[in-house]
């Protein structure tokens, strides 16, 4: 007679066993598991960039949102600072061919709070990530920086510099137009004047450029121009003139790419000259028809060029065009400049003469009546050693620049 298990059937080896008994312990455990998959969810709906509801996507009462193209660029990267610094909310754009994403990375540690900075690694030349990037931000505005920008490497690649300035800008035109972008503050430049017969340079001085760099510009200024005729855009466009110095503060500087350091700012020469790295500055140019037959230039501090770039956001009105030069209204020749930064930098920099850079021209400084009087901005910055003096700091504190991007 086979013997009554009284128990129940026992299970076979590997079957899951289940006990009525233990229904009750089970199903709390489901339902504290679903309140707090529930929880999780809620939170991540209310965090930044969950399901595209980023706070970047949404225009908010009371916060401005700029788009900064090239904003890892020297000039870009101290208008996003200032812009933060503001309280502004900022999205810098930039494919790092020529900016720092160690200068982001400043940025980024200056202003950690969610919804103030997020940068985004894009070409503005490939149409649909620039489609893309509207479409998936609320954008108030453009501050359009992004550009190649050195005259003498313009001459000798002409057509990557009608790319990378005209046709960029069309492409971020017609973005902004899909999408109801409705204020743009672009980046320009004196050199769409060329040579001018007459100094010094107003807004009304006939543009006529000399070098492909200039040139491209004058076309990007020529379809922003045509455009706004049939828009209400708010426009401003701002020339200025030759850029120097960096953040009073350290945080930032002017770094360029190694391999572009024959074609870069003379700034950044005679502090590569001082540091060791390059043996001596070249001066292209000593028979030009000025007093010591070097060019003269007339040399802007990036804190005063960031400073014009704000108050013209704030001054943009709709279906409006604002044109202005941004200098100081004083030419200084490049010997001149020369002896500010042996100065600035206590070393006897070793100069060695050349002969003229293709592209260039012998004289260039802005009237800034316009730009003094209807958006009351004056340069501050104008003693040439001081600002290279500042430059300095951060050049010797920074040997490598932001190091590796």
């Amino acid at each position: 007679m086979v013997p009554v298990n009284r128990r129940g059937t026992q299970p076979r080896a590997g079957m899951e066993y289940f006990d009525a008994r233990r229904k009750p312990h089970n199903i709390g455990k489901v339902v504290v598991a679903l309140l707090f998959v529930a929880l999780c969810i809620f939170v991540l709906k209310q965090s930044p960039g969950f399901g595209g509801n980023s706070v970047f996507s949404r225009h908010e009462p009371g916060v401005t949102h700029v788009l900064v193209t090239g904003g890892a660029g020297y000039i870009g990267s101290h208008a996003s600072l200032r812009l933060l610094k503001d309280n502004y909310r900022v999205t810098i754009v930039d494919n790092l061919s020529r900016g720092n994403k160690g200068a982001v990375k400043v940025l980024q540690e200056l202003f950690p709070e969610p919804g103030r900075l997020q940068f985004i690694y894009a070409d503005l030349g490939d149409q649909k990530s620039v489609n893309k990037i509207f479409s998936e931000n609320a954008f108030d505005a453009v501050m359009h920086f992004a550009a190649v920008a050195y005259v003498g490497e313009s001459t000798m690649e002409p057509l990557r510099y009608y790319h990378n300035i005209t046709s960029n800008t069309l492409l971020i035109l017609e973005a902004m137009a899909s999408h109801g972008v409705k204020t743009l503050i672009y980046s320009s430049t004196c050199a769409t004047y060329g040579e001018p017969e007459k100094m010094p340079i107003i807004e009304t001085t006939p543009q006529l450029p000399i070098n492909p760099y200039g040139k491209a510009k004058k076309m990007a200024e020529d379809i922003i121009l045509d455009f706004s005729k049939r828009t209400d855009m708010a426009v401003m466009i701002l020339r200025y003139f030759n850029v120097i110095g960096s953040d009073p503060e350290g945080r930032l500087g002017e770094a360029p790419r190694p391999e572009l350091r024959e074609h870069g700012r003379i700034s950044g020469a005679c502090f590569d000259a001082a540091l060791g790295v390059i043996s001596g500055l070249k001066v292209k140019g000593i028979d030009y028809p000025t007093a010591d037959g070097t060019c003269i230039r007339d040399y802007i501090d990036v804190t005063d060029l960031v400073d014009a770039h704000v108050k013209a956001l704030n001054k943009a009105e709709p279906s409006k065009v604002g044109i202005y030069n941004v200098g100081t209204g004083r030419g200084r020749s490049v010997k001149e400049f020369v002896d500010a930064c042996k100065q600035a930098t206590g070393v006897d920099i070793k100069i060695e003469y050349l002969s003229r850079r293709p592209g260039d021209y012998a004289e260039v400084f802005s009237d800034p009546t316009k730009i003094n009087s209807e958006l009351n901005w004056t340069a501050q910055h104008t003693d040439l050693k001081e600002s290279l003096s500042v430059a300095w700091k951060w050049q010797k504190s920074h040997p490598r620049g932001y190091g590796a991007n």
